[in-house]
């Protein structure tokens, strides 16, 4: 039997990055790209490499463009990982494993580094594929822990809650990290909002732009460790307007939400050195009358538009810069194997 799951990018709405603080975010999922693990029985167990993986170039021009645009490490590593929790896991909670073997393999086109959660992305989807393979049941909640725990816990890549939970719940998913919530029962609240209430969105892209979770995060977790005012109160801020977004789609005027995601990246801008392309992004989306923030840690912007003649204007200006740029689909699926 051949299991395959896919799982999917998500763009943060508002919020960001106050996941990791015991803040409050907003996010949807989105089918325009994927990452597809594909896992069977068979005598040993293991991991084929993906095309990310390899280490035989042309040129040493050649590995200098692979590294800038993959990094140093490609997916096996997030395989390996990520077995290895899941079998942490049933041991813990004395789940029984068969003797059973697989091979396992991953793909992905998810653009790397851009903030759209890529790395997470495999971690889901070869946790979902280990669960059907043996049969083991976990809980949401506890399932966007585990993968976090992947990343944090097994690879020490700095990260919070919202992509791990936006990737397990799909939608749109609002989040809510208070630290009484998660030191009473381990995770959140996690609300499932209908996409239906959202205005027009667009993303936008540019490798180049990417500046890495790791390099975006370091320097804002210590200063927030050390008690920084400016640091502190921006995460309560971003909580704040995570709330107020979704009372706007609540009460039905989804075309307020912009103004507030503007604003948010604003903040950001305020306790964040952010690369200029990054800001010549948001700027020239921001001069044809489009909102925009960040969907996650740079590289990739989210934001609202008033209809066409204001997409086709993004398209031309932005592509112009070398961003590519196109409407999300924003994805709700059953969490079961692909037939």
């Amino acid at each position: 039997m051949i299991i395959r799951f896919r799982s999917y990018p998500r763009a943060g709405l508002v919020g960001n990055p106050s996941d990791g603080y015991f803040g409050k975010t907003i996010a949807f999922a989105f089918s325009n790209f994927y990452a597809e693990v594909l896992l069977y029985q068979s005598p040993e167990l293991e991991i084929l490499p993906h095309a990310r993986d390899h280490s035989r170039f042309l040129s040493i021009h050649d590995l200098y463009r692979d590294v800038r645009r993959h990094g140093y490490y490609g997916g096996i590593r997030l395989l390996k990982a990520t077995i290895k929790r899941f079998y942490d896991y049933c041991r813990d909670n004395h789940i029984q494993l068969d003797n059973r073997n697989f091979t396992i393999r991953y793909s992905t086109n998810i653009p790397q580094q851009v903030g759209l959660a890529g790395s997470s992305a495999i971690i889901t989807a070869c946790m979902r594929s280990l669960m059907a393979f043996y049969q083991v049941s976990i809980p949401k909640p506890v399932l966007a822990n585990l993968i976090l725990a992947v990343e944090n816990g097994e690879l020490k890549i700095p990260a919070g809650l919202q992509d791990r939970v936006c990737q397990v719940y799909e939608g749109l998913v609002y989040m809510d990290f208070s630290r009484e919530l998660m030191d009473r029962q381990g995770y959140g609240n996690y609300e499932e909002i209908d996409p239906r209430l959202l205005p027009r969105l667009y993303l936008a892209y540019r490798t180049e732009a990417a500046e890495g979770t790791e390099v975006f995060h370091n320097n804002i977790r210590g200063r927030w460790e050390q008690g920084e005012q400016a640091v502190v109160d921006a995460m309560k801020h971003w909580a704040g307007m995570t709330d107020q977004v979704r009372d706007l789609l609540r009460q039905g005027h989804p075309e307020l939400i912009g103004a507030v995601m503007d604003a948010s990246f604003d903040l950001r801008r305020t306790i964040y050195t952010i690369s200029q392309s990054n800001i010549q992004m948001v700027d020239t989306a921001r001069a044809v009358g489009a909102s925009a923030t960040f969907t996650g840690s740079g590289g990739a912007i989210v934001g609202t538009i008033d209809g066409e003649a204001m997409f086709t204007a993004l398209e031309q200006r932005l592509g112009a810069i070398g961003v590519k740029v196109f409407r999300p689909d924003i994805i709700k699926s059953t969490g079961e194997p692909l037939p």
